[in-house]
């Protein structure tokens, strides 16, 4: 008899636990959350001169970075230039194959009268923006909706009750701004951002319809998609707060 109260006490405690545990879940649903408020203010509206500006090749240094992520956060950032509308950016890269067509059309064996390019034609920057990727944490921490990391508890029988795993990801971006005339460098910055949700929010606005750049699209839906945007939203804000009003003339 005395087994047998045992047994049904400690089978009520455990149905008590575990309709704690399903109260516990419907509080602690993953939702958005941003842990800074970078990237949450859009640009005001601009519509004056522009400032022409280069984006120099990213210098990768996160450990878990690559040379396309590189490239593919360089694209986003070009992208959201143009599009803030405030930066006329010249692309350096096409610059080569520019000048190869200019050479052929002023060699005379291009057909003639087809109206080609000119020599002399090619738009310069006032000033280039440098970056370095010196974090990239698609998954710095995880857990279960908030239960610890990714041992103890939150992996255990709790952690299958509460469901979906959650994880924090960070990046961080060193940015410059050079005068290309002096060599001078104008503005220099540390810019950082960190997501811990699993719903992107941060699309449209300075990046359109654009997806993630060549190379980022394993980030696509996750909380390191929102920290990419946010931080190149922020690197945008930045350059056009300390970018001189004398360089916008064009």
């Amino acid at each position: 008899m005395t087994k047998k109260i045992i047994f049904i006490i400690g089978y009520g405690f455990a149905i008590i636990s575990l309709a704690g545990c399903a109260s516990l879940r419907s509080l602690i649903q993953p939702k958005a959350n941003v842990d800074n408020r970078a990237g949450t203010a859009p640009l005001p509206p601009y519509s004056g001169p522009k400032a022409r500006i280069a984006v120099a090749d990213f210098d990768v240094k996160a450990a878990k970075a690559t040379g396309e992520i590189g490239s593919g956060l360089r694209e986003m950032l070009v992208t959201a230039l143009i599009n803030s509308n405030r930066f006329s950016v010249v692309e350096r890269q096409a610059q080569a194959a520019v000048m190869q067509e200019q050479e052929l059309s002023a060699s005379g064996t291009s057909q003639s009268g087809t109206g080609g390019p000119q020599r002399g034609k090619i738009k310069t920057a006032d000033l280039i923006i440098s970056a370095a990727v010196t974090e990239f944490e698609p998954q710095a921490s995880g857990g279960r909706a908030g239960i610890g990391g990714g041992g103890g508890v939150g992996s255990g029988i709790l952690g299958g009750l509460l469901g979906t795993a959650l994880n924090k990801a960070h990046m961080a971006l060193d940015i410059s701004i050079m005068d290309t005339s002096t060599s001078k460098v104008l503005a220099v910055t540390h810019v950082q951002s960190q997501a811990s949700d699993v719903a992107v929010a941060v699309k449209g606005g300075l990046f359109g319809s654009s997806g993630l750049g060549a190379g980022l699209s394993a980030y696509a839906n996750t909380p390191m998609e929102k920290a990419i945007r946010i931080c190149i939203i922020e690197v945008v804000r930045y350059i056009s707060q300390n970018v001189l009003v004398d360089y916008y003339k064009y």
